[in-house]
């Protein structure tokens, strides 16, 4: 029997390979864009009052960042859930809770400190996530949001590239993969995928970026990946600072 190529070997692992079945946390990205001079008042709601409630109510702190970008008005933040039919009843458990709700009157009497609210649901790709990444503080880095528009029909594909490639070569070039999720889409649209990095900083993590899509050994997979087509149609990349409160920083 012939010796198969690289190529060969490449192919057959993205186009043969199943996904695994999703871990069943759920998962909820919000992402609040504060009211012109609110921020500090609505980050330190959550660091004095939020988090705790969360917890009380049974929702998981998962990361609170605000962007590396000074000009972006906004606080992101990750919540966990046991699974998605309880997310519901625990948010509405939450938001019920009669100190939050003194909380929040409290907070608001100069004004609402929130404009908007946009919200992505999300499955963890447990084949993808390091083990217990979350749970390591490694200290003052940046971390970077990323998320995935891929071509129709190509979710297996880029999962199978993830993992069995290109979080390796993240690696080798100094990027540290810490959480990666695939949305939970309405009416039958195509999921995404959105992971977090860590850097040093954005300098380091742009210069990490640039070194990778140069290695000979991500273009060799990337063109062998997408032999029948492309992957990935965008990419969205956002540089975050975890808040001191954080759990994961």
């Amino acid at each position: 029997m012939k010796k198969l190529t690289i190529i060969t070997l490449i192919l057959l692992t993205i186009y043969m390979a199943p996904l695994k079945a999703q871990d069943s946390k759920y998962f909820e990205m919000r992402t609040y864009t504060a009211n012109v001079g609110k921020r500090s008042d609505l980050i330190k709601r959550f660091e004095d009052h939020t988090l705790r409630l969360f917890e009380k109510n049974g929702i998981e702190n998962i990361a609170y960042f605000i962007p590396a970008d000074e000009s972006n008005n906004t606080l992101t933040f990750i919540l966990a859930y046991p699974d998605q039919e309880s997310r519901d009843a625990l948010w509405n458990k939450f938001a019920n809770d009669p100190q939050w709700q003194e909380v929040y009157k409290a907070s608001e009497v100069n004004g609402p400190l929130v404009a908007k609210v946009d919200q992505v649901f999300m499955t963890i790709a447990p084949d993808l996530t390091p083990e217990i990444i979350r749970d390591t503080n490694e200290g003052k880095r940046v971390f970077e949001l990323r998320t995935y528009y891929m071509y129709p029909g190509k979710v297996d594909a880029i999962h199978a590239r993830f993992r069995d490639y290109t979080r390796e070569l993240f690696q080798k070039h100094g990027m540290t993969n810490v959480m990666y999720w695939y949305t939970v889409e309405e009416n039958g649209e195509q999921q995404k995928l959105v992971y977090l990095l860590a850097h040093k900083d954005e300098k380091t993590g742009k210069a990490s970026f640039e070194k990778f899509g140069k290695d000979p050994a991500w273009i060799t997979v990337r063109d062998a990946s997408e032999r029948n087509g492309k992957i990935v149609q965008k990419v969205e990349s956002v540089y975050l600072n975890p808040l001191p409160f954080s759990p994961l920083k």
